[in-house]
């Protein structure tokens, strides 16, 4: 397809007919919208819809978002990961409410100057809430794109991104914008897929579709390597006493930032090993229990992680560890999914 405007109509209308029934398409607001956009950003669908619901029944509207204590939002936030996304949310909408009066402005260039909010974000919600005639690039976008022209670009150049954006804005119409840009990531989604053979005898573009034609759509779009993960050891220690369990905030900066975790080290130890650290740290251990091996996959690192439930005399208000029951833990704190697989079996046991 050398010229992009042929698949305006095609692909607006089998979007129309086609299009998955998601929680925020339910409602359009520009603060709906908004809030999807970011939850979205490296997270399944399927995994997003319960958040979403959760989240905006407990945070209609920028203001509640701004007011809400942090704790509180990283407990909403549990589970879905990166969570930067959360914080930024709120530093954004702070400043909605302080110079926009709680109203997302209806600019793509005030929306792109908001924190956290990149050029695919500020398209997504000018063109979906606002009418605003700009593209919204993502992977689905660059994918789809790639084929239907066969670009060989490598869509992990941002040069790539750039480029793709001035040839959408050239294109995009001015009386769908919003149902425009979805459609195109509607198809990335669910027919020109990303693991797998895209579906090309349900694609309602593959007549013009250039890849399609030459046979080659199962080699696009090209994309650099990514650097491999650094794999990271790591012990955890579930420190027990009387139905409670041991947990400690991580510091501000870095990794997980400001979020809460079962206590560990980096570096993988035996039982002899658990015991020398727990009683570094002030207790008396009576009992170790070794746990299943787990791992958890960051963006750039890999946890692999060792556990052990260490049964200890006494409480020690060492190591700046908070002791807490089952109700507190899971009401209260928020702690990551890295460390789910050694938090269940105390849940199990002492959650009643």
């Amino acid at each position: 397809m050398t010229d992009l405007k042929e698949m305006i109509d095609p692909l607006t209308a089998w979007y129309r007919a086609n299009k998955r029934d998601l929680p925020w398409r339910r409602e359009v607001t520009p603060y709906r919208v908004w809030i999807s956009e970011i939850m979205l950003q490296q997270t399944r669908v399927e995994a997003v819809k319960d958040y979403f619901l959760r989240f905006t029944a407990a945070l209609p509207d920028a203001k509640a978002l701004a007011e809400i204590p942090e704790q509180q939002l990283l407990k909403l936030w549990e589970g879905l990961g990166y969570y930067s996304r959360a914080r930024n949310l709120q530093k954004a909408a702070k400043e909605i409410v302080t110079e926009y009066g709680g109203q997302l402005p209806a600019s793509y260039e005030k929306l792109i100057g908001l924190p956290g909010i990149g050029s695919y974000t500020a398209g997504a919600v000018a063109s979906i809430a606002f009418g605003i005639p700009v593209p919204a690039v993502d992977g689905n976008v660059l994918r789809v794109v790639s084929r239907l022209t066969a670009d060989d670009a490598d869509i992990a150049d941002p040069r790539t991104k750039k480029a793709m954006e001035e040839r959408l804005a050239a294109i995009i119409p001015a009386s769908c914008p919003g149902d425009f840009n979805q459609a195109i990531m509607e198809l990335g989604a669910t027919v020109c897929v990303p693991n797998g053979p895209p579906d090309c005898a349900r694609c309602p573009l593959s007549s013009g579709c250039e890849a399609f034609r030459r046979g080659i759509q199962t080699t696009l779009p090209v994309k650099a390597a990514a650097k491999p993960r650094k794999i990271q050891p790591r012990t955890i220690l579930a420190l027990v006493r009387d139905g409670r369990i041991a947990i400690r905030r991580r510091p501000a900066r870095g990794l997980l930032a400001g979020l809460w975790e079962l206590p560990g080290v980096d570096e993988t130890l035996d039982q002899s090993g658990v015991i020398a650290k727990a009683r570094e740290w002030g207790f008396e251990p009576l009992r170790a229990e070794q746990l299943p091996d787990a791992k958890h996959i960051f963006t750039h690192i890999e946890w692999r992680m060792t556990g052990w439930r260490i049964t200890v005399a006494e409480d020690c208000e060492s190591a700046g560890l908070v002791w807490v029951d089952p109700e507190r833990l899971t009401e209260d704190y928020p702690l990551p999914s890295a460390f789910s697989a050694y938090l269940q079996p105390f849940l199990e046991k002492y959650g009643g």
